[in-house]
């Protein structure tokens, strides 16, 4: 999409912290980082949330989940990370593109779920 904020920043139309790259995927660090180590990792096809994921990207996804634990020891999250996906306004997702959030280096609070 054109005007898709992430696809912007795949495309290097904007600039990013960018921490892992390759065919399927795209990480870099979070502009507003909420935890000490915050690494947003986002597909270069465009799948506007967790709701866009279906049968024709699904291994697509299942490859993200590979590389996220791979990013997470790189960012030295030995005592373990966090992993958040919004789906819509109401659970605060604010770019309309499919992302995953890794959370780490302090104690997460419980509340947040």
């Amino acid at each position: 999409m054109s005007d898709c904020l992430f696809c912007k920043i795949i495309a290097g139309d904007i600039p990013s912290a960018k921490v892992y790259e390759d065919e399927l995927c795209y990480a870099f660090r979070d502009i507003a980082p909420q935890a000490p180590v915050h690494v947003l990792v986002v597909p270069k096809e465009h799948i506007p949330s967790c709701d866009g994921v279906d049968d024709g990207n699904d291994a697509l996804v299942g490859h993200i989940f590979t590389v996220i634990p791979k990013i997470a020891a790189a960012e030295g999250l030995t005592n373990g990370y966090r992993v958040i996906s919004n789906v819509g306004a109401d659970a605060g997702q604010t770019v309309p593109h499919l992302h995953f959030h890794i959370l780490g280096g302090r104690r997460m609070p419980d509340q947040m779920v």
